[in-house]
């Protein structure tokens, strides 16, 4: 399989490495200095490109790579919420494939599936309220997580008693506290609230290279129960995005974990 790369910090040297172990061939490598390879030959070569950039630059990488008729696995967040619809709409009319996912480890995966099944359980369980932590590193732009706001979501989607997640405390490296307690998720009639039961709400944690870690917590007077998903490095995270290479460049559409993972 051809593959171009969309950014070459850590994660596309990672990504680079074990494409070429499992036998992929790196077509085009695009980073913020040669942004006119999107038009090159060996660019639309690609069977697949995977993208790992940032926020502001992800929508129009994807638009790039769509433009050249290549498909994209993308690991960026931070930038579907204003995006998403048209991105779904080049998928589904315009026969356009994406593979998105807020972490791509094997891992995670599982984990995820663990978490949907842990809340179905809880949903018949009132006397616990739940909440969330994740902790990044310092280079992280975005907060939450965007695994942390794909696993919420899934938490909210089977638990009647919460109706949304919040963005909570913001704690960084030098342990100083903020809060974005009013920044909730397209819910309009919460704005300039605080906690409530009814929100499930989501601290974030930057310190250090720390690569990732997600905990859920269940709590109640009795006691707690926790989950937690800690990568030691990125390398899961950049095996999985090559399997979801290979899995995008036999399959076409708006694509996601749940479709290459079965659970």
């Amino acid at each position: 399989m051809k593959i171009a790369l969309i950014g070459y910090g850590k994660m596309g040297h990672m990504i680079e490495r074990i494409a070429k172990e499992r036998g992929h061939e790196i077509v085009s490598i695009i980073d913020i200095d040669n942004q006119d390879d999107f038009n090159s030959e060996a660019f639309a070569s690609a069977d697949v490109a995977i993208e790992f950039t940032n926020p502001n630059a992800a929508y129009d990488n994807i638009l790039r790579s769509f433009k050249a008729g290549v498909k994209v696995v993308s690991g960026s967040t931070g930038w579907k919420k204003n995006h998403e619809a048209d991105i779904m709409r080049l998928c589904n009319e315009e026969g356009k494939t994406l593979f998105w996912a807020s972490n791509f480890s094997v891992g995670m995966a599982i984990f995820s599936a663990v978490n949907r099944y842990l809340a179905h359980i809880m949903n018949g369980f009132s006397q616990y309220d739940v909440s969330m932590e994740e902790t990044h590193h310092i280079h992280k732009l975005d907060h939450p997580s965007g695994t942390a706001i794909t696993l919420a979501e899934a938490i909210v989607g089977e638990i009647d008693r919460k109706d949304d997640w919040q963005t909570g405390r913001l704690i960084g490296p030098d342990d100083k506290t903020g809060c974005n307690c009013t920044e909730q998720k397209d819910n309009e009639q919460s704005k300039g609230a605080t906690f409530f039961d009814n929100l499930l709400h989501i601290d974030s944690i930057r310190k250090g290279e720390v690569p990732g870690i997600h905990t859920v917590k269940y709590d109640s007077q009795a006691d707690s129960i926790r989950i937690t998903h800690d990568a030691h490095s990125r390398e899961g995270f950049a095996l999985g995005a090559v399997l979801a290479a290979e899995y995008a460049n036999t399959h076409s559409g708006m694509l996601t974990i749940n479709d290459m993972f079965k659970f």
